[in-house]
């Protein structure tokens, strides 16, 4: 019913530095595209489809072209709403995602990578079956969070001249709701899943090919 999604990470000055960061031309975007993009993929996954997101942005410390914090209420297809914060501003780092379930909070602490054991399980006062509660880590043996998990798939997939398991459509997702976080933010009006469509110039760039800040 009720999620928050925070990639609250630390780059300084010297990391955007590198000519291509911190450029829409070259990065695409900020923090929202090249860091929250992890956990707000996971988000959708745990949450299935959006249905409208209001956005803000700001470029509050870094010299850049791009924004350095994003903050965004989506609301799902299934009513549940989250809070979705993306930073490079954070020294204390780290990556969260909790779920407020009707049984449960499901919650996620890490920072790149997270294993079984970051995963934690409240159960709600009226859930008191204690074999049920064990249920929700009996879960199998840790699989790495990492690109080198997914690689295997991909080659498998190619070798066999078969789609991989994960392709465009759900890489898509992903993308379609920065998109519209990006175009929110910057027009600051409400975005609903499906209005960006191949004319609209935030399907083009992710600032929509105007300039944010001067």
């Amino acid at each position: 019913m009720v999620a928050l999604c925070q990639t609250t990470w630390y780059r300084d000055q010297n990391y955007y530095d590198v000519p291509w960061r911190g450029r829409w031309e070259t990065e695409g975007g900020g923090p929202s595209m090249g860091h929250g993009i992890h956990q707000m993929d996971l988000l959708l996954a745990l949450l299935g489809e959006w249905a409208e997101v209001r956005a803000m942005a700001g470029r509050l410390a870094r010299a850049v072209d791009t924004e350095d914090v994003s903050m965004a209420m989506v609301r799902f297809a299934n009513g549940a709403m989250a809070s979705i914060v993306n930073s490079v501003l954070s020294p204390r780092e780290e990556t969260y995602i909790r779920v407020d379930l009707a049984d449960a909070t499901v919650e996620l602490t890490h920072l790149y990578g997270y294993k079984n054991a970051d995963w934690r399980f409240t159960p709600a006062v009226h859930v008191r079956d204690k074999d049920r509660i064990a249920s929700w880590t009996d879960i199998p043996a840790d699989v790495s969070s990492s690109h080198s998990a997914q690689l295997p798939y991909l080659l498998d997939a190619m070798q066999r001249g078969e789609r991989p398991p994960l392709s465009g459509p759900q890489g898509r997702e992903a993308l379609e709701l920065i998109a519209a976080m990006y175009k929110s933010a910057f027009t600051g009006v409400p975005v609903r899943r499906g209005e960006i469509g191949p004319e609209d110039p935030f399907s083009q760039r992710m600032d929509g090919g105007s300039q944010p800040w001067p």
